[in-house]
């Protein structure tokens, strides 16, 4: 609770899908201070729109969250815009934080910056070993810049950046649009869909590749720890060390559900990455982090919220900004 109490904190991206869990987990931890940009006033990847969001915030520490983000569609379809989006919001931030005497950077990757074969578990060291998965290869490597950036601005300048990868997350108040959203809520909506409506669900790929999942205030748990105790140059991987099919996903939703029709892969689709699981050690070993929400557990909190909330539920548009 001291850590945080007189301390400015800036979380870019704080009214998205995490973003909101991170600012309620800082608030839990005794956050007093805590400023969100929003992305019609600050746009962060425009240098005047940064300068303007440091000087109304004075923070002491950033948590960039912020970025354009989607499924495998939407970053089949958006290449472009998602590197030069992301790379823009986390180069000129990064060098404007440490211009303005910024104490602490947080940087928050991504899982899709593991190279695409990796060896399972994703350990830290093996992230230059190949290049990413195709289909989100952009958005991977534009996070993967403010690792560089952080590494290198640590050694000439001092600067206290770190670096998180978190695996997939999900949870409620996720992003539930077909097009854009992730593969838990895009599953659980097209299945709570075809339930109510007598359809047949139609899932991309062939079930085959495997994801590792972590519930999203467990996430934010971890960020917050590793903003108050971590200040190394090593990434560190946030995730809950399991993983578990497309198929066995889909199975677990359908029940989860009430769904019992026919579930149809399309093998046109991609699969994108064969598997993903991560090598957690470091976040235990140097800030105590551990996962605690069940995924069966956190699968039903996320179906139970979605139920909840779908009628007039707020639809996001595919260029998803958090």
């Amino acid at each position: 609770m001291a850590y945080w109490a007189d301390r400015r904190v800036c979380v870019t991206g704080g009214s998205g899908f995490l973003g909101g869990f991170v600012v309620e987990e800082l608030e839990r931890c005794g956050a007093t201070r805590i400023f969100v940009p929003e992305h019609r006033e600050y746009d962060l990847t425009q240098r005047e729109a940064i300068l303007r969001m440091l000087r109304d915030a004075r923070p002491d520490i950033i948590v960039h969250l912020a970025g354009i983000v989607g499924g495998i569609g939407a970053n089949m379809a958006n290449p472009g815009r998602y590197f030069y989006e992301n790379a823009m919001m986390g180069i000129q931030l990064i060098e404007e934080a440490r211009l303005a005497g910024v104490s602490k950077f947080v940087a928050v990757g991504t899982i899709c910056a593991y190279p695409k074969f990796a060896p399972t578990p994703f350990r830290e060291e093996d992230l230059w070993d190949g290049y990413p998965e195709e289909t989100n290869a952009p958005y991977g490597l534009a996070k993967k810049m403010m690792l560089v950036q952080c590494q290198a601005y640590r050694q000439q300048y001092g600067f206290n950046g770190i670096f998180l990868l978190p695996v997939n997350l999900y949870g409620p108040r996720d992003n539930f649009d077909l097009e854009s959203g992730h593969v838990i809520p895009a599953m659980i909506r097209k299945m709570i869909t075809a339930r109510d409506n007598g359809e047949t669900v139609v899932l991309w790929g062939d079930g085959s590749p495997t994801r590792e999942f972590l519930y999203v205030e467990d996430c934010a748990r971890a960020i917050a720890l590793a903003a108050e105790r971590y200040d190394g140059a090593e990434p560190v991987n946030l995730g809950a060390g399991w993983e578990i099919s497309m198929k066995e996903l889909a199975e677990l939703i359908a029940k989860q559900v009430g769904y019992a029709g026919e579930i149809i892969w399309d093998t046109t689709k991609p699969n994108g990455q064969p598997r993903r699981r991560l090598d957690v050690s470091r976040s235990k070993e140097y800030f105590d982090f551990e996962a605690r929400v069940p995924f069966a557990e956190g699968i039903r909190r996320t179906v139970a919220w979605w139920e909840a909330n779908r009628i007039g539920c707020d639809e996001r548009s595919v260029d998803r900004r958090t």
